[in-house]
């Protein structure tokens, strides 16, 4: 099980930025996670990143419970509903090296903040016969304390950059702070694994990649997003992924700057500025903006 230092925080939380204090072992935190790992799915994913797919896709891990609660969340039944099914350690283990003998072109761990602290245990125990990279794909809502656990374990980070303007990230996120806080973890996250650094035949191996979800009527804030990005970060040193899929679901039906989907002309103009500021990664085709590519949470391979 866990380590007695990795028990102790679970009994009073502070994993992450939110810092509970809750008690694990008796309730759920803001994140809706209990002490033991709960998960919804384990697959060969193809929707990542072409530099994380390869051949054989990303081997995607997708966690139960998240510490955001993004209002416009389109994997709300997991991320805030509680859907998924419970993991002991060994059984995770056993999965992310099953997923390797599938084929994974990398171990995708999809929204793993809530269990920081069992992953980097599977993870030490499991390290050395892991020849993939290690994704840890994430809100980007972390605390550096707790993200220096996954020095040497994680080979690629993979979060989110979501906002810059405090009053956003309160409105759709409940956390008014998510740009300082989300700003020293990507710099946690590049003190740990450096420039980026690809295979020769275009698979990242190592690195940060940065994720950004363009938002209905946000791409001024997008755009001030970018530039901190360009002035942040050695030229070439990571990756960019801006996102065109916003898809509104029933659940933003009060919130009217949600309700419709991003125009080209908003998208366009954040992709604009991050080639003009010398970014470099990827952009998304507009066909994008459906929910019909999102996996079905099953349990398949649990």
């Amino acid at each position: 099980m866990y380590s007695e230092d990795f028990r102790e925080i679970l009994r009073s939380c502070t994993v992450c930025p939110r810092q509970c204090g809750v008690d694990r072992s008796r309730q759920r935190g803001y994140c809706r996670a209990g002490m033991v790992v709960r998960a919804a799915k384990a697959m060969l994913h193809t929707g990542e990143e072409p530099c994380l797919v390869g051949s054989g896709g990303a081997g995607a891990i997708f966690f139960t419970g998240c510490n955001l609660g993004c209002v416009y969340c389109q994997n709300y039944e997991i991320s805030q509903d509680g859907l998924g099914w419970e993991v002991d350690q060994q059984r995770l283990a056993q999965i992310m090296l099953e997923l390797q003998q599938k084929g994974a072109s990398c171990l995708d761990l999809v929204t793993p903040t809530p269990y920081l602290a069992q992953i980097a245990e599977v993870l030490q125990s499991i390290k050395p016969r892991l020849k993939i990279p290690v994704v840890y794909n994430c809100g980007g809502y972390e605390r550096t304390e707790t993200l220096s656990w996954l020095s040497g374990l994680v080979d690629i980070y993979l979060p989110d950059l979501k906002y810059k303007d405090s009053a956003l990230a309160a409105s759709y996120s409940g956390c008014a702070d998510y740009f300082e806080v989300a700003c020293a973890a990507l710099q946690e996250m590049f003190r740990q694994v450096g420039p980026v650094q690809f295979t020769a035949d275009g698979r990242l191996k190592k690195g940060l990649l940065v994720r950004h979800l363009v938002l209905p009527g946000a791409y001024h804030d997008s755009l001030e997003l970018m530039r901190w990005l360009a002035a942040a970060f050695p030229p070439g040193a990571i990756r960019v992924s801006l996102m065109s899929q916003y898809t509104p679901t029933e659940r933003v039906a009060q919130t009217a700057s949600l309700r419709r989907r991003v125009t080209t002309y908003e998208y366009e103009k954040v992709v604009e500025e991050a080639l003009a500021l010398g970014l470099q990664g990827y952009s998304q085709k507009r066909s994008s903006s459906t929910m019909a590519l999102r996996p079905e949470f099953d349990g398949q391979g649990i």
